[in-house]
């Protein structure tokens, strides 16, 4: 005897290859399928449709399976209200509580769907009650007694982003893809316009550096970034921060010169030296203020007013007054950033970009840039749906992305 249940699939379900992995899901899962209905949109602009009966060999089966095809899209064809359970705790959660993707999601309340805010991936997910009915989503540190968390998998609506027919238009090529072969010129050109399409909507860009950036001599193309409006918030650890502000007061990154390659004397002590000074003067934004601080990444930052968030680390030295040492702290400012940005640029670093992209939902434009091809990798499965991958040394594409962006003779 089996049991079985009815689910939707709605959208670009066919190009965008939904349908073709829930079918995968059922039957790894050991299940079986039949489709009950399947209306094919005919053209680049219209949508398909498709319900079928899932069924298994038992309840426990099923609900696996129905789980699992609710994260790639699938819904019941008969929804019902969201189970709503208090918390028991300030941190503690309902058993069985619902943990999110980082898709576009939806909770049925009072026969209403209502969107979830702040979406991202492995938070619960809050109702309040009024007028308007809200759902948000909070870290499991953020829940208070009594919050009405969503619980189990009934009245949840999730709707990963597909790939339309229709690629053009300046994001078309973002839409997953890593390649060392992939023409460099022609990449950086699209995710230039991408940037400035961004721009253009009033969206933010947000770029996610390491301190490689500052060591293979692309500081002053990044500062520029910074000085000219294109990148508008700085995402970062504290090593990133200090070789930058070496390179200003002492002329090298790491003591290595990045323009001459000479290993300066004594070079190895230059990152501490930078650091006492800036704490000497109280922070960045002081020594900036003071004439200590005269040139690079940060001290566009501060001119300029563009926000950052210096996350630190167990390995961190110093660190420097701005970054944050609370791990928990560091979080919520990251993630205050990535819900503000429209574009992320992930520029060699993988702890910091993973960290960015835990916070952010699948339909934020993301960029990801790194010599190695496994760092580009994990990044971009992390879910979005809209990014790109570059193998390519980060010292190569920041200058040639500057370049695409202001064009050589309007630069400094």
């Amino acid at each position: 005897m089996t049991v079985s249940r009815e689910v939707e699939l709605e959208g670009h379900i066919i190009d965008s290859g939904m349908m073709q992995s829930c079918f995968g899901i059922i039957m790894d899962m050991g299940g079986a399928f039949s489709i009950e209905e399947f209306d094919i949109g005919r053209r680049k602009d219209q949508e398909s449709y498709a319900r079928m009966l899932v069924e298994a060999d038992d309840e426990s089966t099923l609900q696996s399976i129905v789980h699992e095809l609710h994260q790639n899209g699938a819904n019941p064809a008969d929804p019902k209200d969201a189970t709503l359970n208090p918390a028991p705790a300030d941190q503690v959660v309902p058993h069985g509580f619902y943990s999110t993707t980082n898709h576009p999601t939806f909770i049925r309340y009072d026969g209403q769907w209502v969107e979830v805010e702040n979406m991202e991936m492995d938070c619960a997910v809050v109702v309040e009650d009024g007028a308007e009915p809200r759902a948000f989503t909070k870290v499991l540190n953020a829940v208070e007694e009594g919050d009405r968390i969503v619980t189990g998998e009934t009245g949840i609506k999730v709707e990963p982003p597909e790939r339309p027919r229709d690629s053009g238009g300046a994001f078309g090529f973002m839409q997953g893809g890593v390649s060392a072969e992939r023409p460099s010129e022609s990449t950086i050109q699209k995710i230039a316009n991408a940037i400035r399409e961004t721009k253009k909507e009033g969206g933010k860009v947000l770029a996610v550096c390491g301190p490689a950036l500052i060591h293979s001599g692309a500081r002053e193309d990044m500062a520029h970034l910074v000085r000219e409006g294109y990148v508008d918030m700085l995402s970062a650890g504290n090593g990133f921060a200090v070789h930058d502000i070496e390179r200003d007061i002492y002329g090298t990154s790491l003591g290595v010169d990045t323009e001459t390659l000479d290993h300066a004397r004594h070079g190895h002590k230059h990152h501490i030296y930078a650091i006492s000074e800036v704490i000497r003067e109280g922070g960045i934004e002081a020594a900036v203020e003071s004439g200590t601080i005269e040139s690079g990444v940060m001290y566009e930052c501060v001119t300029n007013d563009r926000p950052f968030v210096l996350a630190g680390s167990i390995r961190d030295d110093g660190p420097l007054p701005d970054t944050i040492t609370d791990a928990v702290e560091a979080q919520n400012a990251i993630r205050e950033q990535a819900h503000e940005a429209d574009m992320v640029l992930m520029l060699s670093t993988l702890l910091h970009s993973v960290a960015v992209g835990n916070c952010l939902p699948s339909t934020t434009r993301v960029v990801c840039v790194d010599i190695n091809p496994s760092t580009v990798t994990q990044l971009l499965d992390r879910g979005s749906a809209q990014a790109v991958g570059m193998v390519t040394d980060i010292g190569t594409f920041v200058p040639m992305l500057a370049d695409e962006l202001e064009g050589s003779e309007g630069r400094e």
